[in-house]
């Protein structure tokens, strides 16, 4: 095939996930895979699976998750404005990721004293704390 690189039309998905930033290196991509924290097509698959355009990924990492399109191929890793070209996340998963975050923010969120406490605020906390 003359002008086609053979390379870029068959990507593994650890290496897409890669390229894509994803995870930060293929191990940690091939052990998410391995994990069954990846799912293509609604598919657990294995790292060697080549992924095309069109193809929809399910990433969860941590309490984060994606669900995307494939729009481009790369084996190799580039800069992040070049790796958000190829893919393209559905609107569902933007507004689950926005509503997650803002439900661990407020889980995380304590109420602060405006000040430190003074010396009596600081007997109080010895006697309440037995030191």
């Amino acid at each position: 095939m003359a002008g086609v690189n053979l390379e870029e039309t068959r990507v593994r998905l650890d290496k897409w996930l890669w390229a894509a930033r994803f995870f930060k290196t293929r191990a940690l991509a091939t052990e998410a895979i391995s994990g069954g924290k990846v799912h293509l097509n609604g598919a657990r698959i294995k790292p060697a699976r080549p992924v095309n355009p069109g193809d929809r990924v399910r990433i969860r990492k941590g309490e984060i998750e994606w669900d995307v399109d494939v729009v481009g191929l790369s084996v190799k890793r580039g800069p992040a404005k070049e790796a958000v070209t190829l893919y393209r996340e559905t609107e569902e998963s933007v507004a689950n990721r926005e509503r997650s975050a803002e439900e661990r923010r407020l889980l995380r969120t304590s109420p602060q004293p405006d000040r430190r406490p003074d010396k009596r605020g600081r007997r109080q906390i010895r006697s309440f704390t037995g030191r």
